[in-house]
């Protein structure tokens, strides 16, 4: 299975560090983020990768070149930062099954092969982590719809009244369709094209989905503190 990593932010919170270097590689424990999302990879068993790049793209390509270990690199060039959607859609041309979307930007130490596992067994088109976040955290990122059995029946992306508390934890196993409903969607209110409202419109076009409770921790990258927390979170070995 082929994975795209997300790696196109530019890091404004993290200044003066991202001034001249983009966020990815920004170094959390004596090594890139990047870095760190590779090797998760690696563990995955996931040997071909590509890195969405965009904001100083060129030093990421320097670092990392076509290779990283035992993983073939490619790089799709995303020329505007106009959300997720519009990330995930410039990898379309290296795509032609399902493949695993990871966020560049995050330090990860969770249950992703048994995500992946559950993937396969199941058969699901789609398949993703959840867990359970505070009603705060649920009006800022992507949240579940979910019917009376608690199945997911859709996504929603920043809602002001939240359906649900639980969410997608920045790790998607998807189809190849999902290109296009990237290009199909609208823009939110902020101007970016969600890949949750993307995802949203498989669901709702009949692509079967399934979930496992997330396990483990995340942390997205964006303050000196978030570096300081996944600092201490990886020297605590959890």
């Amino acid at each position: 299975m082929k994975a795209v990593v997300l790696a196109a932010g530019e890091g404004t919170r993290l200044r003066p560090r991202t001034a001249d270097l983009p966020k990815p590689l920004v170094e959390v424990n004596g090594k890139p983020i990047l870095t760190h999302c590779f090797e998760i990879l690696l563990d995955l068993g996931i040997d071909d990768v590509v890195v969405v790049v965009g904001y100083e793209k060129d030093k990421i390509i320097d670092r990392y070149g076509d290779s990283f270990r035992a993983i073939d690199i490619e790089y799709a060039h995303q020329s505007e930062r106009l959300g997720l959607a519009h990330a995930v859609l410039t990898a379309e041309p290296y795509v032609d099954s399902d493949f695993v979307v990871l966020n560049g930007d995050n330090i990860y130490s969770a249950n992703f092969s048994e995500v992946l596992a559950h993937h396969t067994e199941s058969g699901a088109d789609i398949t993703f982590p959840v867990e359970e976040v505070s009603t705060e955290e649920a009006t800022s990122g992507a949240v579940c719809e979910l019917d009376d059995d608690r199945a997911v029946t859709g996504l929603v992306e920043k809602p002001a009244e939240p359906p649900s508390n639980y969410a997608p934890t920045a790790f998607y196993v998807l189809p190849p369709a999902i290109f296009p409903a990237c290009r199909v969607i609208r823009p939110s209110e902020r101007g970016e094209y969600e890949l949750a409202d993307a995802i949203d419109l498989l669901i709702y076009s009949g692509y079967s989905v399934e979930t496992q409770p997330f396990e483990g921790w995340k942390v997205n990258v964006n303050t000196e503190a978030d570096i300081t927390r996944a600092e201490q979170l990886l020297h605590s070995g959890q």
